[in-house]
């Protein structure tokens, strides 16, 4: 039951996405060297929830949508410099900085299972969509690709720990459960939010 303080926030599919996106990235990235088609699955999964995401945050519900959380680098750098005050600046949905680090996250899985496809293609099995471009499997470029996509893949997750500390530094901040909030969709309101 909604308290009267508590406004929804997170629609269904936002946090659906959210946890399916974590749970596929857990998989792709445990998965890396042993289980290539479990891997490629995840992959799989990483690209088609980027490319939902990226939709719903034109065409969804208000607090999804890139128009309401993307803000320009002053919001971001005056939302930072009010964490280190006594009360820093409150938002309903994704604050500036959080705002950022969701389309870093997108670039980064986009980059990172755009070269897993071109890896996988290009590779000794030349298997899925860019395999006709694969000229010589197993060669060179399947290797250099193989070290770029590790890379951003391990760029990627070095971005999900600094989001994670983000959610709960801004969590106990706030005096709020981020964690909680991404399951139920509810967040506390404060009236000076906009």
């Amino acid at each position: 039951m909604q308290t009267a303080k508590e406004l929804k926030v997170w629609d269904p599919l936002v946090r659906v996405f959210h946890w399916s996106l974590v749970t596929a990235f857990i998989v792709a990235f445990v998965t890396e060297d042993h289980y290539l088609a479990l891997h490629v699955q995840a992959g799989y999964t990483i690209i088609g929830l980027v490319l939902f995401r990226l939709l719903w945050g034109v065409f969804g519900t208000r607090h999804a949508r890139f128009t309401d959380f993307v803000r320009g680098p002053r919001a971001v750098m005056d939302y930072l410099k009010s964490l280190f005050s006594r009360r820093p600046t409150h938002y309903l949905g994704h604050n500036p900085a959080g705002g950022w680090m969701v389309v870093a996250l997108l670039v980064a899985l986009l980059l990172t299972t755009l070269t897993g496809l071109l890896t996988y293609g290009a590779g000794e099995a030349a298997s899925g969509p860019f395999a006709l471009l694969a000229g010589n499997p197993g060669g060179f470029w399947s290797e250099a690709l193989e070290e770029i996509h590790e890379a951003l893949a391990n760029l990627t997750l070095l971005m999900v720990f600094v989001h994670v500390a983000g959610v709960f530094v801004s969590g106990w901040l706030h005096h709020e459960n981020l964690v909680l909030a991404m399951l139920t969709g509810r967040k506390p309101h404060v009236p000076s939010e906009d």
